[in-house]
């Protein structure tokens, strides 16, 4: 019998020991794990809102029960096809040239000789994804003012008519991909440049045996070397396809561009804290949620399926 237990009472007295080994690491996880239960799970009680007719001073038990109502209700007005439209066009040509933007840059970057002028590019590139919308939002707008803006003056000095960027339905989707790429590209960029950093440089070599010149060097080894990390980062980038940008939109649109710049996340703005539509808004923004999840669900399953990676 005490042969027996002699393994389970070795194997309880190592787990207690590892245990107090790393209770300093599990006691500095407890601010962020008391955080994201407070402010991240403890609001979803709120979710039951989506299916009342809520009244604030009745609170969420004594609010009338509606069922599906507001979904419907949702879906019967006249601009809610529109606004879901613009939230899949606008973030997925974020995804699209998201992703372009960094690999391009990283492949350019990667045949820097000299280091130095490789550090700055990279610092100068990736300086504004430390910037807010609110920073960033300014900036646009002086920059892309019919009056005084830069652009507009150097159109105006090649002869052409200014163009109110902001103002301008047809336009205004494309500055919002502009600006999302200009903002992201940086980051991303370090990525894909740490990526070609573990190509075998035996494959350079070979290469170059063969014959290879610069550019058949990049395709036939450079890309098929980055492809699985562009992959996974595809593939992830699903979860996206309707954040198109809260913070960026908020700060840039007007009601002249609602019909092509209204997004899901700017719908729910003006119906809950506008129009005081709580549960319509919960209601949009429980429907956005279950979407959101089922992509990200599917993104991680091709992540698996094509690019092998597991997050345990």
């Amino acid at each position: 019998m005490k042969s027996r237990l002699t393994p389970i009472l070795q194997h309880r007295s190592t787990t207690i020991t590892t245990f107090k080994k790393h209770l300093p690491l599990h006691l500095m996880l407890l601010p962020g794990i008391v955080f994201l239960i407070l402010f991240h799970y403890v609001p979803m009680t709120g979710i039951v809102i989506a299916f009342q007719q809520f009244i604030p001073s009745r609170g969420f038990f004594g609010s009338e029960w509606v069922g599906w109502s507001n979904f419907e209700y949702v879906l019967h007005l006249p601009g809610t096809g529109q606004v879901l439209w613009n939230t899949v066009y606008i973030a997925f040509l974020k995804i699209v040239f998201g992703q372009l933007a960094p690999i391009i840059t990283a492949l350019l970057l990667n045949e820097v000789r000299k280091s130095a002028i490789k550090r700055t590019v990279q610092t100068l590139i990736y300086l504004p994804h430390f910037l807010s919308w609110v920073i960033l939002g300014g900036i646009m707008i002086d920059i892309l003012s019919p009056s005084q803006g830069l652009v507009n003056d150097v159109l105006r000095w090649i002869g052409l008519e200014p163009i109110f960027f902001l103002g301008n339905e047809k336009i205004f989707p494309y500055v919002l991909v502009v600006s999302d790429v200009w903002k992201e590209f940086g980051f991303g960029t370090i990525v894909y440049l740490a990526a070609l950093t573990s190509i075998d440089p035996t494959l350079y070599e070979a290469a170059i045996v063969d014959g290879a010149g610069r550019w058949r060097q990049t395709f036939h080894v450079t890309l098929p070397g980055m492809l699985p990390i562009v992959v996974l980062l595809a593939t992830l980038s699903l979860g996206n396809v309707l954040n198109a940008g809260f913070d960026q939109v908020f700060n840039l649109y007007s009601s002249l561009v609602y019909s092509t710049g209204d997004i899901l996340d700017t719908f729910v703005y003006r119906l809950g804290l506008i129009d005081a539509q709580y549960a319509v808004a919960t209601a949009v923004g429980l429907f956005k949620s279950v979407v959101s999840l089922i992509f990200i669900g599917v993104s991680y399953w091709a992540a698996v399926r094509f690019a092998g990676y597991r997050i345990f």
